[in-house]
């Protein structure tokens, strides 16, 4: 179940697409059994590899949920669906008997948005039903590394932490090593039968939080088919007569047509998260590494079609048909979207079900659709896999066995399937205090808005899914559009791998967002993009290139 929360947007940055992704329920596919990570300070490996049967030994046996079965199953790397009614009568329990004992500890965790207040109604509903006693440390999710790395580098680490794999870089990848524990001996094998939810997290996602030769990370699962979406104004398109563009080409054709900067009207916001899909370019950091059909192992931005797809973004901010606000990257994106003031913009799943809630009783006639991605020349595009989780909590080493178990129970109950009371309550909060139901649906109020967001959802999450008993259509078009866009997927040569770089590479492409931004909006010329790129080669491009060639050569591809 989803909450019905209205989904902040953010502008076109690495981070804020992210951030808010991490906030919705995920889902998990295919993996790969190797996973390479760096290791601490202390006599722990560093840079070290997990593969193979090695790797398995160190899983949780895996025992699959059988809690109401999905309406449309995962396909193509896609979430699965709920999309009927779901019976509150009859909501099943997965947490028989309270595995928490009521000790205290505390949880550091990014938030988004202002964070409810200690002792809520909320926090102290599920502190009651997990028999856990929670003090969140809740911080600024803009903002997280900066905290997170201040933290790892002190004496003093929250009993439980929430690690987003968008933070591990630098100090802070190798801290994760150092500071955290190995979970294996309560997890590991049939002994994650105490905690069933967390067994039913897929294999995969459990495989990325191996972390320096030991399972430290308990995963958020996420769909492989998970693709920033061209979102379009679909009442305005059809009230126009537009047919929704099929290529690069059509698309700045209708741009064209619909700008009208008189009426203050244009056609989108910045599109270069959309550009890198339709051109086939690869994500940024560990997951844009492959050998290619030629055997040569490139990094994303030594990819012909990069070039491609800023040039093209370029031409959207040359033709005036961007608004100028997302050219000077102020306000919100998604207001200007539901305001009529752009008519496509490119934002993570979960803005979908966020914008149509959202708008749903102030502006009736809005509806919101996911474009279709289309390939370079209109054909069928080239889209990479996400890895099967990228989010992890962990436990700070040194805890005793009372606090371990206790963030154990938190997790396990976070982790609880669709169509169970455990999954409500942390979803929905608590039935005339946080929600009613009308017609049969959970509808959150004031309180419940403000409350159930964006916490114990960190903690751990089921294999993925999108159920929104309010609005079940939009769950159908998200994993339809998934389903679609994944039979285009491919797997680059690290898929499935926690891999952490080692230090010394740590900012080498720290440049090119910013390089991005400003050569899309005309500011910087096609040739420093060039330069950079040949600065990045040999400044320690190269030396990377052989370090994950190594890697691979070792523990063999992820494709």
């Amino acid at each position: 179940m989803t909450p019905n929360a209205a989904s902040a947007s953010s502008g076109p940055s690495r981070r804020s697409f992210l951030a808010s992704t991490a906030v919705a329920t995920a889902a998990v596919a295919g993996g790969m059994p190797l996973l390479a990570a760096c290791g601490g300070s202390d006599s722990e490996s560093r840079e070290g590899t997990t593969s193979g049967k090695a790797a398995d030994k160190l899983l949780p046996t895996f025992a699959a949920s059988t809690v109401a079965n999905p309406d449309l199953p995962s396909k193509n790397g896609s979430a699965s669906g709920y999309t009927g009614k779901v019976d509150l009568a009859a909501l099943e329990t997965s947490v028989p008997k309270k595995l928490g004992t009521g000790a205290s500890f505390k949880i550091m965790s990014p938030f988004w948005g202002s964070p409810p207040k200690a002792g809520c109604a909320y926090y102290t509903a599920l502190d009651a039903a997990a028999g856990t006693k929670i003090t969140w440390q809740n911080q600024d999710g803009n903002t997280y590394g900066e905290k997170l790395g201040a933290v790892l580098a002190s004496s003093s680490i929250p009993d439980m932490v929430v690690v987003p794999g968008w933070e591990l870089v630098g100090k802070i990848a190798n801290a994760v090593t150092a500071k955290f524990m190995d979970l294996g001996p309560y997890l590991a094998g049939d002994k994650v039968k105490k905690y069933p939810n967390l067994a039913a997290i897929p294999s995969d996602a459990w495989r990325m939080g191996i972390f320096g030769g030991a399972l430290r990370g308990i995963p958020m699962p996420a769909a492989t088919a998970s693709f920033i979406v061209p979102y379009y104004r679909k009442d305005i398109f059809e009230k126009k007569g537009w047919s929704v563009p099929k290529s690069p080409d059509e698309f700045l054709s209708w741009a064209k047509e619909a700008t009208s900067a008189k009426a203050k009207v244009w056609a989108c916001g910045d599109m270069n998260w959309t550009a890198w899909s339709i051109f086939g370019v690869r994500g940024s950091g560990t997951v844009g590494w492959n050998i290619g059909d030629d055997g040569k192992l490139t990094y994303r931005v030594e990819q012909p079609e990069y070039l491609e797809a800023l040039e093209w973004t370029r031409k959207l901010f040359d033709a005036g048909v961007v608004h100028p606000d997302d050219k000077a990257r102020t306000g919100d994106q998604g207001q200007r979207f539901t305001a009529g003031q752009i008519l496509a913009f490119n934002n993570d799943m979960s803005t979908w079900y966020g914008k149509t809630a959202e708008q749903a009783a102030s502006n009736p006639d809005f509806v919101i659709e996911g474009m279709d991605i289309f390939g370079a020349d209109g054909g069928d595009p080239t889209l990479w896999a996400a890895q099967p989780a990228g989010i992890w909590s962990m436990i700070r080493k040194g805890a005793s066995k009372t606090t371990i178990e206790n963030a154990l129970a938190a997790a396990d109950f976070a982790a609880a399937p669709y169509g169970t009371k455990e999954r409500m309550l942390v979803d929905y909060g608590v039935e005339g205090t946080h929600y009613t139901v009308k017609d049969g649906v959970p509808v959150k109020n004031d309180l419940g808005n403000s409350e159930v967001i964006n916490a114990w959802v960190m903690l751990a999450a089921p294999a993925a899914y999108y159920a929104h008993p309010d609005f079940p259509d939009i769950a159908r078009k998200q994993v339809e559009w998934q389903q679609r866009m994944g039979a285009f997927m491919k797997k680059t040569s690290t898929f499935g791998m926690n891999i952490v770089e080692p230090t010394r590479y740590a900012n080498l492409s720290s440049q090119f967002e910013q390089l991005e931004i400003d050569y899309v909006r005309g500011n910087r010329k096609l040739s420093d993009v060039q330069a950079a790129i040949s600065t990045w080669k040999s400044s320690g491009g190269d030396k990377l290139r052989d370090w994950y060639k190594e890697l691979i050569d070792k523990n063999g591809s992820g494709n």
